[in-house]
């Protein structure tokens, strides 16, 4: 009988898919939350992807400073996505591009988590037209966007 191992990140990433892991774009040392705002992320180059932050008074404040609309920050609280131990805004002023690759690669090296459940439909859907709603976004993640829409 052979060993079946689990399926991986290829067979199993969908959209709304949420990742623990570090970032090195960030200024935080620390891992974050990052969801998958693709439609098509098993066969599309890049994922695109939104940080969560547990930081919801400065994200809030930094947004406002530099005159983000409202609509850009999504706060999800636990009993919206229990993975979440408090409330936790998703700034969609900032993408993060990668590949399949790369993730199967933080695995494989211990350095991400797949969270078993995904973020719910309507939350993503916020937090594509929140991404959508932002003047930060480049083109090529727009027209990425626009296709789930």
């Amino acid at each position: 009988m052979e060993n079946q191992s689990a399926p991986g990140i290829p067979e199993t990433i969908e959209t709304g898919s949420v990742y623990y892991f570090e970032e090195e774009r960030l200024s935080s040392g620390e891992p974050h939350y990052f969801i998958v705002l693709n439609r098509n992320p098993r066969t599309e180059d890049f994922l695109i992807f939104v940080c969560a932050s547990s930081q919801v008074g400065k994200r809030k404040r930094i947004a406002h400073f530099l005159k983000f609309p409202d609509r850009t920050l999504v706060t999800v609280l636990p009993s919206e996505y229990p993975q979440f131990s408090k409330a936790t805004i998703i700034d969609c002023n900032r993408v993060f591009e990668k590949t399949i690759q790369s993730l199967i690669k933080k695995e494989t090296e211990g350095k991400l988590k797949s969270c078993k459940d995904l973020m719910p439909r309507e939350i993503v859907g916020k937090l594509i037209s929140g991404a959508l709603a932002s003047d930060q976004i480049s083109e090529s993640v727009r027209k990425i966007l626009l296709d789930i829409t």
